[in-house]
């Protein structure tokens, strides 16, 4: 049988042809990719968090083999989630955000948020200039998301950044 993970990326790899029909998604499809994407990136990002945690710790105890076998799996991990992260943020800006009308303001700003999260994704793993310039795009991505709700949405309205 397929694990969990393997499951949430199948649906994943599913969810893209989708996209790339180049047609606007309903609501539900729309979600669907999201969720789909989020749990593929979720899992990534847990294991991430937790190999971090131990190489920590490991790095304390100074054992050269397990600290470079730890590393090497992390690094592992990162490569993983950029995949992923870089997937949705191809598909946002390819398809998602650039097939909104000038109208469709509600899945333009879910989009956009969206795409603040993957920057935002890519940030908890990334250092240096390469973390600085994906901060800046993630903040970039929700402050246009925040600009659009403002003048088209009801502050009550539950995607409303």
């Amino acid at each position: 049988p397929l694990g969990r993970e393997q499951m949430l990326d199948d649906r994943a790899r599913f969810s893209k042809p989708v996209t790339e029909l180049n047609e606007p998604l309903s609501n539900e499809e729309r979600n669907l990719l999201s969720v789909a994407y989020k749990n593929v990136v979720g899992a990534r990002r847990s294991s991430w968090r937790v190999i971090s945690s131990i190489e920590q710790k490991t790095s304390a105890d100074g054992n050269e083999k397990k600290i470079e076998m730890v590393r090497a799996y992390r690094e592992k991990i990162e490569k993983e989630l950029e995949a992923v992260c870089q997937d949705v943020l191809s598909l946002l800006d390819n398809y998602l955000i650039k097939n909104c009308s000038e109208t469709q303001y509600e899945s333009k700003v879910f989009y956009l948020k969206m795409k603040g999260d993957y920057y935002r994704y890519l940030a908890e793993v990334a250092t240096g200039e390469k973390r600085a310039t994906v901060v800046e795009s993630s903040e970039k991505a929700y402050s246009e998301a925040h600009e659009i709700s403002k003048e088209h949405m009801q502050p009550t309205h539950p995607i409303r950044a």
